[in-house]
């Protein structure tokens, strides 16, 4: 299968010569991504089919239709000098890592060897590491749990069912209706283990994992074959006797209906596995804060607030909810509003906006008014153009507040004391020179 490999906001040319794709491809794969959940009304959220060429957008991933896959990855900018099949084997590494912080998954990523990273795409390398995990917890044995068990026995097993019992088998008293627990491998867990391993089966294509798939399969052969609108998920109970389970099952959300990503399909429609950026983001800088904050007697909330901006007059219903990315709080007091934005802010001396939107600022100044929360950040990917690392890059005072809104960026390409730079980053001291917003 040719696979195609294109970063987030560039554009693949249509043609048949090298870093090109054939328009009969690419028309099919635009197709499948217009049908995905994130391509919004125009259907070009995940892709743009344009007269010359295809362009990626803020959505990342995999989608495979007819015999061609396009492999979208982020813009993270990583070591300038190296070839592109290096670059793109560090930006697989990388999103990889924020997906495991993400989905709080312990990932190895030094087991998988360089040449697999430049060579195999982020769908096998997330289908790989899931096999890995999933061949070693069945080696342990498959998690079983009591179920309630009903039939009609020749001697009592369990509970009589009195009800049944006089309206089924009132002229056949030789049979007994009999309601007992029964130990079961036939568990929600256990099914949705099995869709996932299904759905993956018909994704991957390379061979080595197309094997261990075939074989998990078998493996899970006697476990009820459930369609991933029904599956069970809040039937799933993760306890102390099924605790090392808890990662494969947060991968199986990864891979069947996370918040992150949509997987669409059909016969002969093809198949994708999408991560929206934006999210994905948030959810990593969030749980690496409240990692980072841990022992500060700082508390860190994510998605929290959820104050409303307005209340209709004539019923008091309240209006406009807003959900901040990010809450610090000092004693119970929200003392710093992060949101993050995944996109690219300008270094000041290029644009003293920096190229913040409009309706983020608004955004953010809706927060202030309804949180009073003396510092706010919008919080952006580093890059380059703004220096040599991530850092606060401007500090504003809002019209009427005493609030500080600040524009800063993290690095997510460096992985070198992440923790410890977030933290300096919260805890750092307002300066003094304030410029006005508002």
């Amino acid at each position: 299968m040719p696979a195609y490999t294109v970063r987030e906001w560039d554009k693949l040319a249509y043609g048949e010569g090298a870093g090109q794709i054939p328009d009969g491809h690419a028309e099919k794969l635009a197709a499948l991504a217009a049908r995905s959940a994130f391509a919004g009304r125009g259907g070009s959220g995940v892709l743009e089919h344009g007269r010359h060429a295809l362009r990626a957008r803020g959505v990342v991933g995999i989608l495979a239709a007819g015999d061609a896959s396009l492999e979208i990855l982020p813009k993270i900018d990583v070591a300038p000098g190296e070839t592109t099949d290096h670059q793109n084997a560090a930006i697989r590494k990388r999103l990889v890592h924020m997906l495991a912080v993400a989905l709080d998954l312990k990932i190895d990523l030094g087991v998988i060897t360089d040449l697999a990273w430049q060579r195999e795409t982020l769908l096998e390398i997330l289908i790989r590491i899931f096999c890995d995990k999933l061949t070693e917890a069945l080696r342990k044995g498959m998690p079983r749990r009591y179920i309630t068990c009903e039939d009609d026995l020749p001697t009592l097993r369990g509970q009589l069912d009195i009800t049944r019992q006089f309206t089924r088998h009132a002229v056949n008293p030789s049979r007994l209706a009999c309601r007992f627990d029964l130990l079961s491998e036939d568990t929600p867990l256990n099914r949705i283990m099995k869709a996932a391993v299904q759905r993956l089966a018909r994704l991957s294509r390379r061979p080595a994992n197309q094997q261990r798939l075939r074989e998990l399969a078998f493996v899970y052969a006697d476990i009820t074959d459930v369609p991933v609108s029904a599956l069970r998920w809040d039937q799933v109970v993760i306890d102390r006797t099924n605790r090392s389970w808890q990662e494969l099952f947060a991968m199986a959300r990864l891979f069947l209906q996370d918040r992150y990503q949509t997987t669409t399909g059909g016969a002969g429609q093809g198949t994708a596995m999408l991560f929206e950026m934006n999210a994905l983001f948030e959810e990593y800088v969030g749980r690496l804060i409240a990692r980072a904050l841990a022992g500060t007697g700082l508390t860190v909330s994510l998605q929290g607030g959820r104050l409303f901006c307005l209340s209709a007059q004539d019923s008091g219903r309240a209006l406009f909810q807003t959900r901040p990315d990010i809450l610090i709080r000092r004693g119970g007091r929200v003392i710093h509003v992060i949101d993050t934005k995944w996109k690219r802010i300008s270094a000041r001396i290029d644009d003293p906006k920096q190229g913040v939107s409009q309706a983020d600022v608004y955004q953010m100044m809706a927060y202030a008014q309804l949180y009073d929360a003396p510092r706010l950040t919008l919080l952006y990917p580093h890059h380059p153009g703004l220096g040599g690392q991530d850092t606060v890059h401007g500090h504003y005072a809002i019209t009427g507040h005493a609030t500080i809104l600040e524009t800063a960026s993290i690095d997510v390409a460096n992985s070198t004391d992440m923790l410890g730079r977030l933290r300096r980053l919260i805890l750092s001291e307002e300066p003094m020179d304030l410029e006005l917003v508002g």
